[in-house]
């Protein structure tokens, strides 16, 4: 899927549309218009929200849909949520069940586990 530039080649500024036309009647319209939060959103990113959509929100789908565990889904969630400006600082609890149930699948290790627990990072 061809994704539109959302960044200058030459500059690095940020890129913004300046018409739109309609490709049955050629009626133009010009202005600068910017671009929509996901449009900021690179393929991969896309790709992902489009899955989760598809799989109805359901991060275990999405894992199973593209090949990955629940975790890296859940990371790839929050990745996406900070792109579109929607980041927000993570509760404790969740993270603490997050690490267990890797746990509990043997993703990780108890040695590993308990490293997260104490405040350890996750290389994943």
């Amino acid at each position: 899927m061809a994704v539109m530039p959302t960044k200058c080649p030459a500059c690095g500024g940020e890129t913004r549309v300046r018409s739109l036309q309609c490709p049955e009647c050629g009626t133009e319209v010009q202005g600068y218009f910017p671009l929509s939060r996901f449009a900021q959103l690179g393929g991969e990113q896309l790709n992902f929200l489009e899955t989760f959509l598809r799989c109805r929100g359901s991060l275990k789908e999405v894992g199973a849909q593209l090949g990955i565990s629940y975790p890296t889904a859940r990371n790839r969630l929050d990745a996406m949520l900070a792109a579109l400006g929607y980041a927000e600082a993570r509760d404790a609890r969740a993270d603490r069940l997050e690490i267990l149930t890797r746990l509990k699948s043997g993703e990780i290790t108890a040695n590993e586990a308990l490293n997260l627990l104490q405040g350890g990072l996750d290389n994943e």
